[in-house]
């Protein structure tokens, strides 16, 4: 929410110099967080001027310039080339004269230009940051402005003003206008308040038609509750609108579109209360507010044509619909150039029912913003005569008396509030006075009493219960008064098994040199069925990005994205890992509540019950990838891609971070490289999968042709990790190490091979490891030379030759019983 600081003078007692920090301050202080300052970028001498002469020169580019002669309040006129041609003799204008900034920043300097030296600038709408119209410079004329020469232009068009701009959450909507934000200053200064909704004695009117249709409540909720209309006539729609409402409304954020849509922004802005015009001659019959039909269309302001969907809030005549409630007027009844009555509605709509239509044609506004977070209900009246009597006052016209007053609204419910409820909530001893004065200051009515009996202001619908206005009285008298004490935790708590071994699977993967990160739980249908076949996966209802509408199985998705969008940034060497969930829904099974707990309640055991099994199951996952170099190039050493070996590298060492045997089988995956592909198996269960991305899909995702990844369920692998991990002594007797060279067919795994030595080898075994693969000369067509390092110790002797010699030669036995390994000569 931006707000002119001239504007919010008026209703608030402001000090003589505000600055834009002490105001972010009084307003951070009752909650309302800082966002940014916003001005027009005009600084210096800016000044008016009135052009006393030119001359046209064309010019052999084909441009006509103008050498004009300006009174700029001086001894003399300054000489300024210009190149519009919209004014005439005689005409005021607005002149940047040397040393003026202009938004840019644009500086002005006296400079030599098309055979003169040009002692200024006549300037555009444009280039004074009052809007985006640059066809022309702007005459004062059309704005109603006469003043002297040399007359400070700054002041005169509000280009001194500057605005700040808070941001306000989604439970304070009353803030989303001056009046409210004043109110908000008050609270945090003390500074004295003059609310905009009392300064006008409004009148009545009638006559005018309104109906709400039986169909508008929907879901228990009234659809329209206020619908207030007023008529002006006469006006002359065509009067420009006064340049102190254009520079405040650019300030706001809202370009001047004409006197009459200018004014109703004006009073949007200014009450929080959205407002609509209507060209009372357009307008068939009188206006009903009912739901939309089925087949039924709307052209709205913006010229598109909706299809309304049955829910739709709408406006409309005897002729059919001419707005769609609380988010935009139809274009069959604009106000133009040639409107003479309008008719002013200031309604009050649901807040649900407006959010859900603006969210559903992609159709936001400010009009909608506010709605859908609350509008005071009570201020339409004063809304609707304030636009009236601005159009009045400005476009020349007349208040009729023709008019429609309809209002069903119920008071605010009475809350009642112990005396000693914010002091057990918030741990600050606040007196019972100290509570009812600040609720009063807020506009609540207050019976004393215990408990006293509350009555939140129509414009705090989000005051419902005890502890909202707990809150209120806390953010009043200030966090700041609240102490700062830390619970002491009970013994005997801490870190469950599970996160502490999570959290030793991340140190593990980090200590490698990978680097942790988070993805979007978000995929593609393609994507889905790459990593996770035709497995049943979870739909989002409201997907922010309706190509990536489904939870995910799989966490490799993600690591690829996030990989790709490195590389893209010239990060080339990456070893990425994430620990997060996965989304296992079970085939045919319905998942999600139809009935869902209120906020403010504690669910019974049988409702939690419910809502957990309306989940799918969501274990936890790691995935690693690997691109680029593993080690880089450095002197006198070669850089070593990463590969495959450093997705089962990874492996080993997650089944060392929980303590648990991992050990991998060639296996397959569709999205992995034939071949290059692990299943990784914690005894006899597979809990993931090791490999090489195919080529084909790394180039799709414009990545290098060797992406290594490896994905395990952590949940299954610490489950099956055993619960304490008993250290092996280190021995302080010497070890005994021995090479073994075996030859198999070529189709037997390694690590069969492996497994049986070490089997056979027994206890004296403390460490075996593949060195070599060798397949070539010397061997027989279809078998390998597998190389092995082995490291023998005993833990009570030092081990002889003969001994190790006999182990290992064991350890040959069982490996030629398994898989036919034979001794290499």
């Amino acid at each position: 929410m931006r707000v002119p600081v001239s504007w919010l003078g008026e209703w608030v007692d402001l000090p003589d110099t505000v600055t834009a920090e002490h105001l972010h301050a009084a307003l951070v202080k009752v909650g309302l967080e800082e966002e940014d300052v916003h001005g027009f970028g005009v600084e210096g001498p800016v000044v008016v001027g009135r052009v006393l002469d030119f001359v046209d020169e064309p010019q052999s580019n084909g441009k006509t310039i103008r050498w004009c002669q300006v009174d700029v309040g001086e001894d003399a006129p300054r000489g300024i080339v210009c190149g519009a041609h919209n004014f005439a003799v005689g005409d005021s204008v607005v002149v940047t004269l040397p040393g003026a900034v202009l938004p840019g920043p644009f500086p002005i300097a006296a400079r030599k230009t098309y055979g003169h030296v040009s002692d200024g600038m006549i300037a555009s709408v444009k280039e004074l940051g009052l809007g985006e119209d640059h066809a022309g410079i702007l005459v004062l004329s059309t704005l109603g402005i006469e003043a002297e020469p040399g007359t400070d232009a700054r002041a005169l068009l509000g280009l001194d003003d500057f605005a700040v701009e808070v941001n306000v959450t989604p439970d304070r909507g009353y803030a989303f206008s001056v009046r409210g934000i004043a109110r908000e200053y008050s609270h945090s200064t003390g500074a004295a308040f003059r609310d905009p909704a009392d300064a006008l004695e409004v009148g009545g009117a009638a006559g005018f038609p309104v109906s709400i249709d039986e169909d508008a409540p929907i879901r228990g909720r009234a659809g329209c509750d206020v619908f207030v209309t007023r008529v002006v006539r006469g006006i002359d729609a065509t009067r420009p609108t006064p340049a102190w409402m254009i520079a405040r409304l650019k300030l706001a954020g809202i370009r001047s579109i004409s006197l009459a849509v200018d004014v109703t922004n004006y009073v949007m802005w200014e009450l929080g209360q959205p407002i609509h015009g209507y060209d009372l001659a357009k307008l068939t019959g009188g206006i009903t507010v009912r739901r939309a039909r089925d087949g039924e269309t709307l052209t709205t302001l913006d010229d598109v044509t909706r299809t309304l969907h049955p829910e739709d809030l709408l406006i409309t005549d005897h002729s059919g619909p001419v707005g769609l409630a609380g988010v935009m007027g139809g274009a069959s009844t604009e106000i133009g150039a040639t409107t003479t009555d309008v008719l002013i509605e200031a309604a009050n709509f649901d807040p649900v029912s407006i959010a859900r239509t603006a969210r559903r044609h992609k159709l936001p506004s400010e009009a909608s913003k506010r709605f859908e977070r609350g509008v005071d209900p009570a201020v339409a009246r004063v809304a609707a005569e304030r636009v009236a009597r601005l159009l009045v006052e400005l476009g020349g016209g007349v208040i009729d008396a023709l008019g429609s007053e309809y209002d069903v609204t119920t008071p605010a419910a009475v809350i009642e509030l112990p005396a000693d409820a914010a002091t057990r909530l918030v741990g600050v001893p606040y007196t019972a006075d100290e509570v009812a004065a600040t609720l009063r200051q807020i506009g609540a009515t207050v019976e004393a009493g215990e408990p006293m009996r509350v009555t939140p202001p129509s414009w705090r619908p989000d005051l419902v219960d005890v502890p909202s206005l707990v809150e209120e009285v806390a953010r009043i008298r200030g966090y700041d008064a609240i102490p700062s004490l830390l619970p002491v935790a009970p013994p005997g708590r801490g870190l469950s098994r599970a996160q502490r071994l999570r959290r030793a699977v991340a140190t593990q993967l980090a200590a490698g040199g990978g680097t942790e990160v988070l993805a979007y739980p978000f995929v593609s249908e393609a994507r889905q069925r790459l990593f996770s076949g035709d497995a049943p996966s979870i739909r989002l209802a409201n997907a922010l990005d309706s190509e990536a509408a489904l939870l995910r199985r799989s966490l490799l998705p993600g690591l690829i994205d996030i990989a790709r969008r490195n590389l893209s940034r010239g990060l080339t060497d990456l070893a990425l890992f994430e620990i997060g969930t996965v989304f296992l829904p079970e085939s045919g099974r319905r998942y999600g509540s139809d009935t869902l707990p209120r906020g403010a309640a504690l669910p019974e055991a049988e409702v939690l019950r419910e809502l957990h099994d309306s989940l799918p199951a969501q274990p936890w996952h790691v995935g690693a990838l690997f691109v680029g170099n593993a080690v880089p190039r450095g002197p006198g050493r070669a850089a070593e891609s990463a590969g495959l070996a450093d997705a089962l590298a990874a492996v080993q060492q997650l089944g060392a971070a929980v303590g648990a045997a991992l050990r991998v089988e060639t296996g397959s995956h569709p999205a992995l490289h034939p071949g290059r592909t692990a299943r990784v198996l914690c005894g006899d269960v597979e809990v993931g999968v090791a490999g090489e991305l195919l080529p084909a899909l790394a180039a799709d995702a414009d990545l290098p042709r060797v992406v290594a990844i490896v994905e395990l369920d952590l949940d299954a692998v610490i489950a099956a990790a055993p619960v304490d991990v008993v250290p092996s002594p280190i021995s302080g007797y010497p070890a005994a190490t021995q090479d073994l060279s075996l030859v198999v067919a070529t189709d037997v795994p390694a690590a069969e091979v492996l497994e049986a030595v070490r089997a056979g080898a027994g206890p004296l075994l403390e460490h075996v490891h593949l060195v070599d693969d060798y397949r070539g000369t010397g061997l027989e067509p279809g078998t390998k030379s597998l190389t092995f390092a082995l490291r023998f110790r005993a833990a009570d002797r030092t081990l002889t030759a003969a001994e190790a010699t006999e182990a290992k030669l064991a350890g040959v036995a069982r490996a030629t019983d398994l898989t036919g390994a034979t001794l290499r000569e």
